[in-house]
């Protein structure tokens, strides 16, 4: 009995020696991991020694590691391919804009100030000095020195006006002829069958002769009867002509405008080319006609 309780002992300081050598293995690895968190730390410090060009960012320090020939990533490529490029919106605003790239709305009008000689300004800033110029135009128009041409547009008013004041006058003097003075007196042999009407006898006036030609005056007496030749219907190429009753009457018909009786004291005005039919007159039926010009022709109506 007195030998069995060493082995007890012995037994016990077994479980002691194992866990001498469990604590033996396990301070490597404790070892280990703190040489692990100082690595970390110390690639958390690294960008700030990051050479030159070298895009920032926790995915573009992981290529330094990258084994060579295996192509990088897709986003690491696109940054690599965007970090050197400028931003749209710096280059629209900085002064050293490449020629020939338009610049947008909002920096045209500040950038206006700094565009250099030759280059063509924005649609904006076109607009705001040609209404500006018209303005200018308009101020100092009033205010031009005396002796100075005026516009094209002023000199194109002020001749139009001279033209309609002046036309009138001048195409009076033109037409014109030189016109003397005359009286004619009431003689029965004046009267002639000779005129434009076979069934009427006319006393000229003179008046033809004394106005260059201007204008005719004659006094007509009707013939009786009122055959159908008198009935033909007829037009005259004139400028004016006037007829007055003196005695009788007369009956006519005028396009336009029906039958009309026209008695002794009646007067009518014919417009040119109207054309109208005589269809009676009484036996005494005398009347004065005035003719513009006096060389006029007369066109029968079938």
């Amino acid at each position: 009995m007195a030998k069995a309780a060493p082995k007890k002992k012995a037994a016990a300081k077994k479980p002691a020696a194992k866990k001498a050598a469990t604590a033996k293995t396990t301070a490597p690895t404790t070892a280990a991991a703190k040489k692990a968190k100082t690595k970390k730390a110390a690639a958390a410090k690294a960008p700030a020694k990051r050479p030159v060009g070298r895009p920032p960012g926790k995915k573009a320090a992981a290529p330094a590691k990258r084994p060579v020939g295996r192509p990088p990533g897709k986003k690491a490529a696109a940054a690599k391919a965007t970090a050197g490029r400028p931003s749209a919106r710096k280059s629209a605003t900085t002064t050293k804009r490449p020629v020939g790239r338009p610049a947008t709305k909002k920096t045209a009008v500040k950038a206006a100030a700094k565009r250099p000689v030759g280059r063509p300004p924005a649609k904006k800033t076109a607009a705001g000095k040609s209404a500006a110029a018209r303005t200018a135009a308009s101020k100092t128009a009033a205010r031009r020195p005396v002796g100075r041409p005026p516009g094209k547009k002023a000199a194109a008013a002020k001749a139009v006006v001279r033209r309609k004041t002046a036309a009138p006058a001048k195409r009076l003097q033109a037409a014109a002829p030189v016109q003397s003075f005359t009286a004619n007196h009431l003689n029965e042999a004046d009267f002639k069958a000779d005129g434009l009407r076979p069934y009427a006898q006319y006393r000229d006036l003179g008046i033809a002769l004394a106005s260059g030609g201007l204008c005719q005056a004659h006094v007509i007496r009707l013939i009786q009867p009122c055959t159908d030749e008198v009935r033909k219907r007829h037009t005259h190429a004139t400028e004016l002509q006037l007829i007055y009753v003196l005695k009788g009457w007369i009956k006519n018909e005028f396009e336009g405008h029906g039958q009309q009786m026209m008695s002794a004291g009646t007067c009518w005005l014919q417009p040119p080319g109207i054309a109208h039919t005589v269809l009676d007159y009484s036996a005494d039926c005398e009347m004065l006609e005035i003719i513009v010009p006096a060389d006029f022709k007369t066109a029968d109506i079938a």
